[in-house]
């Protein structure tokens, strides 16, 4: 089966060995994403709402990039820092899937740095 990298503009030059997201069969698979700007320095620092706005743009843009929308999401991978931030990366989390809501699990964890207090992995369905 051929499979499609999918880098969105403006995309920054990931930590390690990976790519922003791969398109195969008709779905769009997004590699584990955190509040990074395009020099992987994070972003939002003590603020986990922004982070997790910042987080979900990124992920839509590698969805779009890939011809779908965020309605096409049907499966996310929460990783958080800190189960105080859940109500505050709920609600962000709540926008962005406003009707049918994709199946997820979240845990806590550490992250790849200690100021990212999210990090999310999405597996889209384009249906094509």
């Amino acid at each position: 089966m051929p499979k499609t990298v999918i880098i969105p503009p403006d995309s920054g030059v990931p930590l390690a060995p990976f790519v922003p997201g791969t398109l195969a069969d008709g779905v769009v698979y997004v590699s584990g994403t955190l509040a990074f700007d395009e020099h992987n320095n994070v972003v939002h620092i003590g603020d986990a709402a922004a982070q997790t706005r910042h987080v979900l743009e990124t992920i839509k843009s590698v969805i779009v990039a890939a011809g779908g929308t965020m309605n096409d999401v049907t499966f996310n991978s929460v990783f958080i820092t800190d189960w105080e931030n859940y109500a505050a990366i709920n609600q962000v989390y709540a926008e962005y899937f406003p009707g049918d809501k994709p199946a997820r699990f979240c845990i806590q964890c550490g992250l790849v740095k200690p100021e990212a207090l999210i990090e999310i992995a999405t597996v889209a369905h384009l249906g094509k």
